[in-house]
């Protein structure tokens, strides 16, 4: 029998072996689970002596990996087995993150030694549902170039596109000084356009969910430009979440005013915080299972997710295409946003189906997809070298996004919206349609 302790110790095991604290309020200890809000007691998987250990050490991708800890926490936590367990589940969500845990295992393998190289393939088809491609960066240089050019920026080559994009970033960057500031009115903007153009198509039992409940804090030498780390572990007198989260930026960031606009959609509203709040709702409400409530990178539920909050701005203007958008500035900054997406997926294209060197990879980010030289090095480094991010994270943002912008062009509103926020049950990447079929297709 699948039990809720049977997921929680599947995704608290590999998250633990990965060297992820699940409880950590930070984006710098949380790694694969992120997310656990549901009151239910933490599995051994978690609270094992030898879990602390690893989360201490940073688990298999730590500087040193501490193999007495990963023995002991194996001896008392059948990872393994549990992830298989997880494969005979009767929920296709629960079938489809399972065989994303296989894949993290077999990495968790191939880090010990004890292994074969896991296929780049097998990585990419887990997380996405879809053979690994690279990205075309074309169009969407072409319309950045259009729309410098007419804000007064023209470029006639790549290197002086280039010096149009950091020109225009320059003379529009967000203050990192005033980050709260900005945040506070930046929110207040999309979540106002929300309660005009997405609630008319949610549930009425969705209105008084706080969908922005969120602090911004400042930090310096992240190896990540953001992380939005969902708590939703406060309660008020009566039990009902707070739905509080936090969002950690890096305080060397270079980002312009309407990027940081699309940052907000992004991880905010109606982003990430949104979408984690609805399903935070549906599950104390009874709608949607425990598995809502520890929610996974490296998933197909995370490819969703990524591709919804890259669609978040458009969502909340209530337009399915960049070129109804009213704002030129506000073009240019999804558009590289966009592109910086592409460039993940890029980098991910690059460093494992090719072989390419890392600075190869950051050159042709920075020439192809322009962006800055600080988001080159990390997503060609840090990220895209990752043995696990690199090969399963980084493609999930480019795969969701485009998936998720020809479903709302395929289909009305009133149809897609509910269902991407979990209102027709839990969904990820590869079943939204399926749901969208009615029960008889999404539990076929």
């Amino acid at each position: 029998m699948i039990t809720n302790e049977t997921i929680a110790t599947a995704i608290l095991g590999i998250d633990t072996l990965w060297g992820g604290d699940v409880m950590c309020l930070s984006g710098t200890g949380r790694f694969i689970a992120d997310s656990w809000f549901s009151d239910e007691p933490l599995p051994l998987a978690y609270t094992h002596p030898a879990a602390a250990r690893l989360r201490e050490t940073g688990g298999v991708s730590g500087k040193k990996v501490d193999r007495e800890a990963v023995d002991a926490y194996l001896q008392a936590v059948d990872v393994a087995g549990t992830i298989t367990k997880l494969s005979g589940a009767a929920s296709l969500f629960v079938r489809n993150m399972s065989t994303s845990l296989e894949v993290m295992w077999d990495l968790v393998q191939e880090m010990l030694g004890k292994g074969e190289p896991v296929p780049y393939e097998r990585c990419v088809r887990a997380s996405t549902g879809a053979d690994p491609e690279p990205s075309d960066a074309r169009g969407k240089r072409e319309m950045v170039s259009e729309l410098l050019a007419r804000a007064g920026y023209p470029s006639a080559s790549n290197d002086e596109l280039l010096a149009a994009v950091d020109g225009w970033r320059k003379e529009r960057m967000a203050p990192m000084a005033a980050l709260r500031s900005l945040g506070a009115a930046v929110i207040a903007r999309y979540d106002a356009l929300c309660a005009r153009n997405l609630m008319p198509y949610l549930p009425e039992d969705l209105a008084a969910v706080p969908r922005a409940n969120i602090s911004f804090d400042a930090i310096k030498d992240a190896w990540f430009s953001g992380s939005m780390n969902y708590i939703g572990r406060a309660r008020k007198s009566d039990g009902s979440p707070l739905y509080e989260a936090n969002y950690e930026i890096n305080a060397s960031l270079k980002i312009s005013v309407p990027e940081f606009e699309q940052l907000v959609t992004h991880e905010v509203v109606p982003g990430h915080v949104t979408t984690f709040a609805y399903l935070q709702d549906l599950y104390h409400r009874g709608k949607v299972s425990f598995e809502a409530t520890v929610l996974t990178m490296n998933t197909r539920a995370a490819t969703l997710y990524e591709g919804i909050a890259n669609n978040a701005l458009l969502m909340a203007c209530g337009v399915t295409d960049i070129s109804e958008l009213d704002d030129d500035d506000l073009k240019i900054g999804l558009l590289l946003a966009l592109l910086q997406d592409d460039a993940k997926n890029q980098s991910s294209y690059l460093t494992w189906k090719e072989g390419a060197a890392q600075a190869d990879v950051a050159a042709t980010l920075r020439r192809d997809f322009l962006v800055s030289e600080e988001r080159a090095g990390k997503l060609s480094g840090a990220w895209g070298r990752h043995p696990l991010l690199g090969r399963m994270y980084l493609p999930g943002y480019r795969a969701g996004t485009e998936r998720v912008a020809a479903w709302r062009k395929k289909h009305s509103a009133k149809e897609i919206i509910p269902t991407l926020y979990g209102c027709h049950g839990l969904v990820d990447i590869t079943t939204v349609e399926l749901s969208l079929k009615g029960p008889a297709g999404f539990f076929a």
